[in-house]
């Protein structure tokens, strides 16, 4: 099932809205240097684009994300100070060493090869350089997802293939940082952010679902209507809903950095070469 990604004003509801709460206490924890080139990997709609600028209004900010739509959502959604471009994590539209620093959010699991996409990061950045990401904790404290998916696959055996938290297992802290070992990055931290996603109602909840962008939509827009709404009357009754009818979930998201150093890279592969 092809995954759509193609309104920036609906994956802004569904998922940019989040994003940009786990991007300042990303970049906080970065702590980067005022005036530095960065680079932002899978933008969307510009949710970290968005609080880099704003935070570092000295920086030259270069973004890139495969959406012709999230692009144009996203020039519309930031101020001037930003170079936008149409491209692929895995190529790249950036020469060797044009950064001092690359960033990407929620981007890492989306890629067929996500190790080329994070190779591609490396080799934009300078040595001496920053590379950086986060990702959702789909198998652990995504409750968002996990709900959806929880009830999907009971009502449906065959959602299972599409059930994030399995299909998206890696984005836990050790196979974080070997990914970016295997990278040559170096001195590698990783560490975790939790936010929490308040909904003042179910409906409020359910209609970014109905928008299509993303898995979980996408699924479920793939489904008979009378399927839908058995899943969405079975997530109703199991929400944490409070006396007023509203929904506070749980989400955390895993952030790693490492250092960019070419000649470690080299070394590794001079070895593999031998």
């Amino acid at each position: 099932m092809k995954v759509t990604w193609e309104s920036g004003d609906a994956y802004e509801l569904y998922m940019g809205r989040w994003s940009r709460m786990v991007a300042k206490p990303f970049l906080e924890w970065l702590d980067p240097e005022p005036e530095l080139r960065w680079l932002d990997v899978g933008c969307g709609t510009g949710p970290l684009s968005d609080i880099i600028l704003n935070h570092y209004k000295q920086a030259a900010l270069y973004a890139v994300d495969q959406s012709e739509s999230f692009i144009k959502s996203a020039q519309m959604r930031l101020r001037q100070g930003i170079q936008l471009r149409v491209g692929n994590a895995m190529a790249l539209p950036v020469d060797d060493n044009a950064v001092d620093i690359t960033v990407s959010g929620l981007l890492l699991n989306i890629p067929p090869a996500p190790d080329e996409a994070l190779q591609e990061m490396v080799r934009v950045t300078r040595t001496g350089g920053t590379v950086a990401a986060y990702v959702w904790d789909y198998a652990g404290s995504m409750e968002m997802l996990h709900h959806f998916w929880e009830a999907a696959v009971e009502l449906n055996l065959m959602a299972d293939v599409m059930h994030e938290g399995k299909r998206f297992a890696d984005c836990n802290k050790p196979a974080l940082r070997l990914l970016f070992s295997d990278a040559g990055l170096t001195d590698i931290t990783v560490t975790s952010f939790e936010i929490t996603q308040e909904f003042p109602d179910f409906e409020q909840f359910w209609a970014p679902f109905l928008a299509g962008q993303g898995t979980a939509p996408t699924y479920l827009l793939s489904q008979p209507e009378a399927d839908q709404a058995a899943l969405r009357d079975l997530l109703k009754a199991r929400l944490p809903t409070a006396s007023d009818g509203s929904i506070k979930l749980r989400a955390r998201a895993w952030a790693i950095k490492g250092r960019v150093d070419k000649a470690v890279a080299t070394e590794d592969d001079d070895a593999a070469a031998d």
